[in-house]
């Protein structure tokens, strides 16, 4: 059912005679045609967008570089990371290593002894020129 000027009810249709047709209005409908743009204000459009365009790519590339930069400084930070700790645990063995009771009983463990005399050794007179025989 439709629902037409507050009321359910139908309508009756109307019955047209015979003889009378329907009836059309001619109407005039007036068109404005739009002169196209002139050849300078189309070239300020494209330079305009040309501009427009030249913008967004260098700002989108520098953004990329941005990121790129960000990248490497958070590899380098975890690199720097790493040879801290690194850094620490070669530290920590030097220590140990240099400790002078470690030193002397490996000295022991491989078979050497603490030697009381000083031993010099003096190359032969023959391989060794003299200095008065130079002159």
């Amino acid at each position: 059912m439709a629902y037409v000027n507050g009321n359910l009810a139908l309508q009756p249709k109307r019955k047209t005679s015979p003889n009378q047709q329907p009836q059309f209005r001619e109407t005039k409908k007036v068109v404005m045609r739009r002169k196209s743009l002139p050849v300078q204000e189309k070239l300020l459009y494209m330079f305009t967008i040309l501009v427009c365009v030249v913008v967004a790519g260098v700002i989108i590339f520098r953004y990329a570089q941005i990121y790129q930069m960000e990248l490497q400084i958070k590899q380098l930070s975890k690199q720097h990371d790493e040879l801290v700790v690194q850094m620490a645990d070669l530290k920590a063995q030097y220590a140990k290593m240099n400790d002078p009771q470690k030193l002397q009983q490996e000295a022991i463990d491989m078979g050497l002894s603490k030697s009381d005399t000083l031993k010099i050794t003096l190359p032969d007179s023959k391989d060794t020129p003299l200095a008065s025989a130079q002159k």
